[in-house]
């Protein structure tokens, strides 16, 4: 899939502006240090741009903050979720304040959801 440039731009833009709970749970996901699994961040599938995604195992890692519990916040993430699943993309969703909290918690739950799915070729 070829990215316009303002696309490109964008996941730049989204990369470099994380979110505190995003560069924590970077560090552990980035350089194959989660079961040799490689993740990508920011990566477009669709209309939109998954926080973290294993494309090998069709796995996308969402990070929600305080917005999500907003009204409409949950329809969003709902429809997001239904997008993402209809692309082949089984979605794990976590809140922010639960990977600053407890992060070995976070990683070990996408690390058992890695476990139990099938590798198949990236598209």
């Amino acid at each position: 899939m070829r990215l316009s440039p303002d696309q490109r731009d964008f996941a730049r833009h989204l990369r470099h502006h994380q979110t505190d709970a995003e560069r924590r749970l970077w560090y552990y996901l980035r350089g194959r240090r989660l079961l040799g699994q490689r993740f990508r961040r920011q990566h477009p599938i669709g209309p939109y741009f998954a926080d973290f995604v294993c494309l090998q195992l069709r796995l996308v890692v969402e990070l929600d903050g305080g917005q999500h519990n907003e009204s409409g916040g949950a329809f969003h993430d709902g429809v997001r979720s239904d997008v993402l699943a209809a692309h082949g993309f089984e979605v794990v969703r976590f809140w922010n304040d639960d990977v600053l909290r407890d992060t070995a918690t976070v990683v070990a739950a996408i690390a058992a959801r890695l476990g139990a799915l099938t590798p198949t070729l990236s598209r």
